[in-house]
């Protein structure tokens, strides 16, 4: 018996002295984000699915030109105009020199989300231009040192987001047309859609001297909540290097959100990852919405008109009921809803973008509690005659959403009443309204007589409180 004991001793004292050699004192162990445990996760993400919808903003140098270059409209979208018209680096850069946003309002832009009801913001760190709206020590283009303004816009904004309670979040595009280990060797600065991109073998010098570095300064610097990463589709760009470059950022900061596209998984402008091990948050539908729902996180970017970036063509705007309709779409399906604006090369908000926030900002001030901290249904989150549902998390109080005009009665097919169950109208609860179980549970509401119909008819959708109830399953 005391041989064993000496044995195990002996092997205990030998391992430890092992583990000594392997991990120096004072060492810190690794943390592999990839692998991390769905707790974690789940707990990291847990603001993002409640706040369901965020303001997108694609602004820079872009702005300048606004869709016309030398007389001529771009044919395609207003921030993409330097690839589209083929404007070379040096002509493009006389753009930069003329952005200087003197009507640029952080605090009214940061109000007007919150007002909007908006809960976390992403605005264009780095677009594909590669003009930088801070003060990067690796780069002199940017907002700082090559353009007259001389402000650091990061810095305004995300102390303006502190004052209004909005998450701060950063798009920054892999892809730039600026630096030269970055272009295309073939066709410099310029993408072709149809192919012919030829690799640059100095592309992971940039990505290691460049494009982290600048990552480093952005998140030390401004305490981001996202990092949302775009131009992952370039050819030089590989699945290793995304899967690395989603650690070195977590390294950063451990509790940062980190969309998909810092890897090489998404399929298109749909968004979602393919099969296989891609690193990265949360799915990115571009333009479009999910058809039904999915198992894992997402959100919908989407445009008010047809261009991210300023255009000054670009009258197409969708209405306040199109856009508020697309937000309770995407929650009823378990998604984010990230809206998008393109303010001007003065720093001005189209007026349409801000009467729009603000309708649908005056419609979620009442009801908006059908769409923060819900989730969706098991089954049944949508009835074929425009109705939406939403269940509070953690609780058997729903709500059920009319996204049109509102009939004489409403019967909810989808959930099931019984004796204990309430229900009110969320943009009047103080009006009194009836309703009648069937003995199989079925809802009908009547429409109450004294309503005022006209008080959404920007919005046309009337959310209704349902307590007490159950999803028929």
């Amino acid at each position: 018996m005391k041989t064993t004991v000496y044995i195990i001793t002996l092997l205990l004292f030998v391992s430890c002295q092992q583990k000594k050699k392997e991990e120096p004192e004072g060492a810190i162990t690794k943390v592999d984000y990839l692998k991390e445990s769905r707790a974690d996760f789940d707990k990291r993400m847990a603001w993002w699915r409640d706040a369901r919808f965020g303001m997108f903003i694609h602004w820079g140098a872009y702005a300048v030109p606004a869709g016309v270059h030398n007389g001529e409209e771009t044919e395609f979208i207003a921030e993409w105009i330097m690839n589209s018209a083929r404007i070379p680096i040096t002509e493009y850069e006389d753009y930069v020199r003329q952005f200087d946003p003197q009507q640029f309002d952080a605090d009214r832009w940061m109000q007007l989300a919150s007002e909007a009801g908006m809960k976390y913001l992403v605005i264009t760190s780095k677009h594909h231009d590669g003009f930088c709206l801070w003060d990067s020590k690796v780069s002199g283009y940017d907002i700082m040192d090559f353009s007259p303004y001389k402000k650091d816009v990061l810095k305004a904004l995300s102390a303006a987001c502190k004052k209004y309670g909005i998450r701060f979040g950063l798009y920054h595009s892999i892809m730039d047309w600026h630096h030269p280990d970055a272009q295309s060797i073939n066709e410099p600065h310029y993408w072709n859609f149809e192919g012919g991109n030829k690799i640059n073998p100095r592309f992971p010098e940039y990505l290691e001297d460049y494009l982290k570095p600048q990552l480093k300064e952005l998140v030390e610097a401004y305490d981001p909540d996202i990092l949302w990463f775009d131009g992952e589709w370039v050819d030089d760009y590989t699945h290793e290097q995304g899967q690395a470059l989603y650690q070195y950022v977590r390294e950063l900061k451990p509790e940062i959100i980190i969309n998909n596209r810092v890897d090489k998984g998404r399929q298109g402008m749909q968004g979602m990852n393919a099969e296989g091990n891609f690193a990265g948050d949360f799915g990115t539908p571009e333009q479009e919405i999910l058809a039904t729902t999915s198992d894992f996180d997402w959100e919908s970017c989407m445009t008010m008109n047809d261009t991210w970036g300023y255009d000054q063509t670009d009258e197409n705007w969708k209405s306040t009921a199109q856009l508020l309709h697309n937000l309770v779409d995407v929650t009823a399906k378990g998604g984010n809803y990230l809206l998008n604006i393109g303010p001007t090369a003065e720093g001005v908000i189209p007026e349409a973008s801000v009467v729009r926030l603000q309708e649908i900002g005056k419609w979620l001030k009442t009801s908006g509690e059908a769409v923060y901290g819900t989730q969706r249904l098991e089954k049944g989150y949508r009835q074929p005659d425009s109705l939406l549902y939403t269940r509070k998390k953690g609780s058997d109080t729903f709500y059920a959403i009319q996204m049109a005009e509102l009939p004489p009665t409403i019967t909810l097919e989808n959930l099931l009443g019984n004796e204990n169950t309430t229900i009110s109208l969320l943009a009047n609860q103080e009006i009194s309204l009836e309703w009648t179980i069937s003995e199989n549970g079925k809802i009908t509401i009547e429409r109450p007589g004294d309503l005022d119909l006209s008080s959404w008819d920007n919005t046309k959708a009337w959310a209704f409180r349902v307590e007490n109830a159950k999803e028929k399953l």
